[in-house]
């Protein structure tokens, strides 16, 4: 699935959808069905029992006496800030609220207040993913990074990085502990070496998060204790993150600057559905609809369900080609992607 695809158009990834008809057709299905109207009422209830969440794992982290204790609910608080990552992702899409500005206050609450990373850094990370989902060139989410998803890239690496990526099958999970750091780090440097709209917002709001976050887990619980429980967490919600997002779209075809598509087939061809359940539902964040997501990332994630047939009919028609699997076989396409991966290399080093 790795390879790339045939030319349809070349747009450059900057898609005119007034130029695509299927599209009009699809998004009137969609409007219809009433799937793109704001759910405020449940994004308040999704934010209140987040804060509720949150506020119930730090009192357990702050009263339990035992390491083990400790080590458990800080274990809690990452997938906890899993979940505020899900809030900030639909705060970013604007899926929330109709005003503009109530979607960016709980986007900045929840991304540098709460989570400690910048949220003007990651809209415009995620807006150049969606507009150029798997595009070797323009997606920033395939860039070189610890992870080779390319030959390219692979063969580029020296060193422990070329070791690394040989066995980047093997080291992909625990490569995921370290997300939250370097989103940490991603952010920061943007905020330092990019103008953004709420740069001086986002410093204030960075400085308070450290500060209060340190203070009180060294204050509470000591130097050491506040270690393990920093590293758990940051752990721990890293690699729950990474456990969402990496399925969506490693292993699926990829595009470049000669084989780009038109906007519908390059949303649908480059990403991986995993089945539905309401517990997958709750564990992605909704994010398992990846194909209606990446069509309509408006879309309430509410709404993402009942949209699934009516995409999925819509592709039937026009012969597009969508792709669902389960949860553990989308681990199994990606984990034999990135071996697929280093294979040119290990080979390499055998006849060495």
């Amino acid at each position: 699935m790795a390879t790339q695809l045939a030319a349809v158009s070349d747009s450059g990834g900057q898609v005119d959808l007034k130029n695509e008809p299927e599209y009009a057709i699809l998004k009137r299905r969609i409007q219809d069905a009433g799937l793109l109207k704001k759910r405020p009422a449940y994004y308040a209830l999704s934010i209140t029992t987040n804060s509720v969440l949150l506020v119930f794992c730090l009192a357990v982290l702050f009263t339990v006496g035992s390491v083990w204790g400790q080590a458990l609910a800080a274990a809690g608080l990452g997938i906890v800030c899993g979940q505020l990552g899900f809030q900030l992702h639909d705060s970013g899409h604007r899926q929330m609220f109709v005003s503009g500005w109530k979607n960016a206050l709980v986007g900045l609450v929840t991304a540098d207040l709460l989570l400690g990373m910048s949220y003007g850094w990651w809209v415009q990370k995620h807006n150049r993913h969606h507009g150029n989902p798997n595009d070797v060139d323009l997606d920033p989410d395939i860039k070189v990074g610890a992870i080779a998803y390319t030959d390219e890239q692979a063969r580029a690496r020296r060193g422990a990085g070329r070791l690394a990526a040989m066995y980047q099958a093997y080291l992909f999970f625990p490569l995921t502990t370290l997300l939250a750091w370097s989103m940490h780090y991603t952010g920061i440097t943007y905020l330092i070496k990019e103008e953004s709209r709420y740069r001086r917002l986002e410093f204030g709001l960075l400085a308070v998060h450290a500060t209060v976050y340190l203070t009180a887990l060294v204050y509470f619980l000591g130097p050491w204790s506040a270690l393990l429980v920093v590293l758990i967490h940051k752990g721990v919600g890293g690699a729950y993150m990474a456990s969402v997002f990496a399925p969506n779209h490693k292993g699926m075809p990829q595009t470049d600057s000669n084989t780009r598509m038109d906007f519908v087939r390059t949303q649908v061809l480059t990403a991986r559905n995993v089945r539905g359940h309401p517990l997958t539902d709750l564990w992605y964040g909704s994010l398992n609809y990846q194909i209606e997501h990446h069509l309509f990332p408006g879309m309430p994630r509410l709404n993402m369900r009942r949209a699934q047939p009516i995409i999925r009919q819509f592709c039937l028609e026009h012969g597009i080609e969508y792709y669902e699997t389960s949860f553990l076989d989308s681990y199994r396409e990606l984990l034999g992607f990135l071996n697929e991966i280093g294979a040119p290399l290990r080979a390499e080093r055998i006849r060495v």
